[in-house]
């Protein structure tokens, strides 16, 4: 039995180890101008290598590796002086495979460009390199530097560096988010009728077979990892094969169509309302019986392998109740990147597999759990709301992305007072369901949750009539949604900015701005404008589906002085990365790679990618009229003061700058 687990162990670290490739960059780039005479500047392009890592020189070498190479096109507005320079000689080592000398190079390095250009000029350059170690790395990466403007060519240095620690922000806070909310599916699906029973009685067969109380722990040691393995790896292996079969750009395609597209979520509503059904006791999903019957049966095996199917069986027997827990986990986390499903799993299988372990180590603890009853239905029953609510999140996206306006914010304010509601009432006894049993009186624990619960309806009855209920501002839909506003029409002209369009703004019938700013949603009309009116341009790069960007906007934006900022010094464009309105012919993009983009969210995903090297949202730039970013982009950031000495450093480059 020890090569059974031993070949398991070796699955999953393949595994782990496969996957490497997929996201690692173990070369990172910056870029910073130098004026070097009149009209001419040296543009530095720095590699910082990872340790283990190699570089490969500038070659070139045919038949041999991919050697770094800088394409700057298109060339114009400026002239080449000479060709791409290195800082230091490469380590040059004969190589065996590619049977000729290959230098490469560790740690730092940089390679200078001279440019003749007039100042403001826009340099464009994409830089293609390879790394190796004991695997080898493709990479590829867009630069786009304005050359002799001070304020500009200070920021560009840190555009690439910036862009990633924005998408790291929003990301990494998102993942966190992902990951506590799986610990807490976790615990609640441990309270659930189809688990709970399982803890003592698995425990106890485990400590009953060993022979050895150190045997015993042993043995529910693996039992809690195999359950972890069961509900982690064919997660892990169905996003790997994804992106095998189609490397990173189609797996974020996958993610971002799962997260945007009406397909997946009317059927994610769906699944969630079918879910809420089966806890309320309208119908048990099983697993055929079959399967379970089968690995129970293998259970009875000695060693590691009977443990194995003994887990395999808690996972199938307890489908019913954990399935659509699982289902929301894996559903709520599908807009993230690669690895965030498979963490997300990875927490919830680890604190769900917790309980399996620790009463093992300490089988005391095993008396002081309370007895089973009609209390774990109740949990069902609530669960079933919770999925109802959140279930309404997937159509409202759906709503928004599409522009069908079935689930406007009032709509579904009033279907979420109406569950909680029902919930509140569900909690002191005036409802029961099917598998209830009969409440002689109401506890404590329940007339607190009941509290809780209308508390949470008052807390939303002012949002019908406008209220911006920031607490949920990421959960609802935007408040521009709704139809009445108590207060909207007491907005005086004098507050809107002189620069303000106010008609005939492209896709303006289908979008519109928070917090009553007035707008643009196509960057060429917008940046027209700006120079029209002599103003620099606030670019916001959002999402109808991004929660981060709703709390942005109720928690920062709502700020009376963010808004007199954005009302009198700027004009402001809102780029939808999400948005599925086709636009004319006309406006269609073609990518470096041949696809045509005909939809407005694609053709602005494609342009933050290309420009800014992001792909998350929200992503705040502030640009001059030259086209280029005056100081260094800002993206998930709820400090209010941040924000404001953001937008005004901005405006103070801009001035500078005339």
């Amino acid at each position: 039995m020890k090569n059974f687990f031993l070949t398991i162990v070796a699955v999953v670290a393949s595994m782990v180890v496969a996957a490497q490739p997929m996201m690692m960059q173990p070369v990172s780039w910056s870029t910073s101008v130098e004026q070097v005479g009149d009209g001419q500047y040296r543009i530095d392009f720095k590699a910082s290598v990872d340790e283990g890592w190699h570089l490969y020189d500038l070659g070139p070498y045919e038949g041999g590796p991919l050697a770094t190479t800088f394409i700057f096109d298109p060339i114009v507005g400026y002239e080449l002086e000479g060709s791409v320079v290195p800082n230091r000689e490469s380590v040059r080592q004969m190589d065996e495979v590619f049977e000729m000398e290959i230098g490469h190079y560790d740690g730092e390095v940089v390679f200078s460009q001279v440019v003749n250009a007039p100042e403001g000029a826009v340099v464009k350059c994409t830089v293609e390199w390879q790394a190796c170690s004991d695997q080898c790395v493709n990479g590829e990466n867009d630069f786009s530097i304005t050359v002799g403007s001070p304020a500009a060519g200070a920021s560009e240095a840190n555009i690439e560096e910036s862009a990633a620690a924005a998408n790291a922000v929003a990301k990494g806070g998102s993942l966190w988010s992902f990951i506590l909310s799986a610990v807490g599916w976790a615990l609640i699906a441990l309270l659930t009728p189809c688990v709970f029973p399982m803890i003592p009685m698995t425990v106890s067969f485990f400590l009953k077979g060993s022979g050895s109380v150190a045997r015993g722990r042993f043995r529910a040691l693996m039992y809690g990892l195999f359950i972890v393995t069961l509900y982690t790896v064919p997660i892990g292996i169905i996003i790997f094969l994804t992106w095998l079969i189609g490397g990173d750009a189609v797996t974020a395609d996958i993610f971002n169509w799962l997260a945007t597209h009406w397909l997946p979520n009317l059927i994610f509503f769906a699944v969630f309302m079918v879910f809420a059904a089966s806890f309320f006791g309208a119908f048990e999903i099983v697993l055929p019986e079959k399967l379970v019957n089968d690995s129970d049966a293998k259970s009875d095996k000695s060693g590691l392998a009977g443990i194995f199917f003994m887990a395999l069986t808690l996972v199938l027997v307890s489908f019913s109740c954990t399935g659509p827990i699982v289902g929301s986990v894996l559903i709520q986390s599908t807009s993230g990147e690669f690895w965030t499903p498979i963490i997300t799993m990875l927490a919830f299988s680890t604190v769900f597999a917790l309980p399996f372990t620790l009463f093992a180590l300490f089988p005391t603890w095993l008396k002081q759990l309370p007895k089973s009853g009609g209390w774990l239905n109740s949990v069902k029953v609530v669960l079933g709301f919770v999925e109802l609510a959140l279930g309404l999140k997937f159509l409202s996206v759906a709503d928004q992305t599409y522009h069908w306006g079935l689930l406007d914010r009032e709509v579904y304010l009033a279907l979420w007072i109406a569950i909680f509601s029902l919930l509140g009432l569900y909690l002191l006894g005036k409802l029961k369901f099917k598998h209830d049993s009969d409440m002689p009186f109401l506890s404590v624990p329940r007339l607190v949750m009941a509290i809780i619960a209308f508390s949470f309806v008052v807390y939303m009855l002012p949002g019908m009539w406008g209220a911006p209920l920031k607490a949920l501002s990421g959960y609802l839909p935007p408040i521009q949604s709704q139809d009445f506003v108590m207060g909207s029409g007491s907005v005086s002209s004098s507050s809107q900015s002189a620069a303000t369009p106010t008609s005939g703004v492209k896709y303006g019938d289908v979008l519109e701005l928070p917090l009553g700013l007035d707008g643009f949603f196509d960057l060429a009309e917008a940046e027209a404008y700006a120079k029209q009116v002599g103003k620099p341009l606030f670019i916001d790069f959002t999402g109808h589906g991004c929660v981060n960007c709703r709390e942005m906007e109720a928690r920062v934006w709502s700020d009376p002085r963010v808004l007199d900022i954005l009302r009198r010094e700027y004009v402001i464009v809102a780029l939808y990365a999400d948005d599925k309105l086709k636009v004319d012919e006309a406006d269609w993009v073609t990518t470096d790679s041949g696809k045509v983009l005909k939809t407005l969210g694609k053709i602005n995903s494609y342009y933050a990618l290309k420009t800014y090297g992001v792909n998350a949202q929200p992503y705040y730039v502030l640009q001059g009229n030259a086209g280029t970013p005056m100081v260094t982009p800002r993206g998930y950031d709820l400090d209010v003061q941040g924000f404001i000495d953001f937008l005004q450093s901005g405006v103070d480059a801009y001035k500078a700058g005339k």
